[in-house]
């Protein structure tokens, strides 16, 4: 087997890359006169709810604030969360609801959660719901939920946020930092990974992720390593029988998805998954989701594909 290219990976170092695309995304918004800060806070309604907060949680966390003029606690928390959501800089996005305008859809929501009255504060994470708190809250604990949410969006779900707007210094001081020659560890881990050494890969993209957790291009290259792995000794024909006859077998469908992917059929491995995230439920769903988000850090969080697949998985998971 080729290792190099064995995979669609034009992309390989996209995760490692995302920060930086993500800031001349920002810069370019800003020079073009884009309102860049005020996107960190919105006003959602149901015309604009699929787009502005289902499908916008899969690259980002939204936070949702269903509130009424009449409701004397929305106006003490609305301004704390407005607040967060500057401070954070686009590692969550803030969408107000007015339930009064809008009450369709938030008697739908409210409903479903067994919520009676507001404020309440629901978040979406790959278009999957994750209730924050209901009432008024102080900044500081308002601050540990987002916090936390965070945290799950990254680890659960590989979503994270990106900056919203920067000055001109910070930009200035980024453009003027040298350049950094590659790491002799992580080379090390990509030529054990051209030569065909697999296990020698992982062992080598795991030793640089221990002393730098969040090394974009170590995550990437670990988890190519990986996939190889897994594949090498399955048998095509015999995988791709076992998945037509079991389609909510979760192991059966992830060893078919993995020979996708390695056969180049990126669109086909992560089609696979998320059709059988809608057919499967409980654990057996988690473990499909968990396995869908490990090949997205395969080809890079900012290929299109993912970005496609990850609205595909939020439609299923809600």
């Amino acid at each position: 087997m080729s290792l190099r290219g064995a995979v669609d990976l034009a992309a390989v170092k996209a995760a490692g890359e995302a920060k930086e695309k993500a800031q001349e995304r920002a810069r370019t918004a800003r020079e073009q006169g884009a309102p860049v800060a005020s996107s960190a806070v919105l006003d959602v309604d149901e015309a604009s709810f699929e787009q502005e907060v289902l499908q916008r949680s899969a690259s980002v966390p939204v936070v949702v604030d269903f509130w009424a003029d009449w409701c004397q606690p929305c106006k003490q928390l609305s301004p704390v969360l407005e607040k967060l959501a500057e401070e954070y800089n686009g590692k969550f996005i803030l969408a107000k609801l007015d339930i009064e305008a809008n009450q369709a859809l938030a008697q739908s929501i409210l409903s479903q959660l067994g919520v009676q009255g507001i404020p309440f504060v629901l978040a979406f994470v790959g278009g999957q719901p994750v209730p924050m708190f209901q009432g008024a809250v102080p900044m500081e604990q308002a601050r540990q939920v987002i916090d936390q949410l965070v945290d799950v969006a990254e680890q659960q779900f590989g979503i994270v946020g990106e900056p919203i707007g920067e000055s001109p210094a910070d930009d200035a001081e980024e453009s003027a930092l040298p350049e950094v020659p590659e790491d002799p560890a992580l080379a090390a881990a990509h030529d054990a990974l051209d030569r065909g050494d697999l296990g020698g890969a992982v062992q080598a993209y795991r030793n640089v992720l221990a002393d730098r957790p969040g090394d974009e291009e170590a995550k990437a290259g670990l988890a190519q390593a990986e996939l190889l792995q897994r594949t090498i000794d399955l048998d095509p024909a015999a995988v791709r029988s076992e998945a037509a006859e079991n389609p909510t077998d979760p192991q059966a469908q992830i060893r078919a998805a993995d020979l996708d992917l390695v056969g180049g059929h990126v669109e086909d491995a992560f089609g696979r998954l998320v059709e059988t995230v809608g057919r499967v439920f409980g654990d057996d769903r988690n473990t499909v989701r968990v396995h869908l988000l490990s090949l997205f850090e395969v080809i890079g969080t900012e290929d299109p594909r993912v970005a496609a697949a990850r609205q595909a998985l939020a439609r299923k998971l809600f």
